[in-house]
């Protein structure tokens, strides 16, 4: 299986590509208004790759078949570890594609909202290459239990911003700041955001969004 995927590139010839999952529920429009608010020209060319996940029966919503990257059972029940594993795999072939296009792992970052933000934690904590950073907004860290011993040598230390709102009201903000500690205990360096906000994205967190990924893609490659 392969994503169907929007692509946007600020100027020819990429040095740099950015992968934003999105959350249940939306497709890889969700956040094109967003890739094009990022001012990132300081880094170069960046290609914006924007997936769209599979549709699948969600529990939680009744059954209702949907654009999810795995499935939601309910609360006290457990993950849906099968599902996260094969969009595990439908992610690692995007940033495999983005390798072979000729940007380097160290120059890909992997983000993502809500269960975007999950996929992000769970896939790029385990990619075999180095990435330049992880970004999740409004999630998760999902198999929270398992990330120390399936989590990859390569990106042990990679840099991760993670954004959460004070009132959202499908993730609370206890379940995210216990993502973060279980991250920081790990030796992952997090740069922590809370915003007063609901399960959404705020022009606050966009403008410290840009500033940490100028940061982690400050040094572009030598051509």
């Amino acid at each position: 299986m392969s994503l169907e995927t929007i692509e946007i590139e600020t100027a020819p010839n990429p040095t740099a590509s950015i992968i934003i999952l999105h959350g249940l529920g939306a497709d890889g429009n969700d956040f094109v208004p967003i890739a094009q608010e990022l001012d990132l020209a300081r880094v170069g060319p960046v290609r914006f790759v924007l997936p769209s996940a599979p549709t699948r029966p969600v529990t939680i919503n009744g059954g209702y078949v949907m654009p999810a990257w795995y499935d939601i059972l309910g609360p006290g029940r457990p993950e849906d570890a099968a599902g996260l594993r094969v969009s595990q795999a439908l992610v690692e072939a995007l940033i495999g594609a983005e390798i072979a296009r000729g940007i380097p792992a160290s120059r890909i970052v992997l983000a993502g909202f809500s269960q975007g933000c999950a996929m992000t934690f769970m896939t790029g904590l385990r990619f075999g290459e180095r990435l330049a950073g992880l970004l999740g907004m409004s999630g998760y860290l999902p198999l929270a239990e398992l990330t120390g011993a399936e989590r990859s040598v390569a990106n042990a230390g990679v840099p991760i911003f993670q954004a959460h709102g004070s009132a959202d009201e499908m993730i609370p903000i206890a379940r995210a700041t216990g993502s973060r500690d279980a991250l920081v205990v790990l030796g992952y360096p997090v740069e922590w955001h809370a915003y007063p906000m609901p399960h959404s994205v705020c022009p606050q967190e966009i403008a410290d969004m840009n500033h940490w990924l100028l940061r982690v893609l400050a040094a572009p490659p030598a051509r």
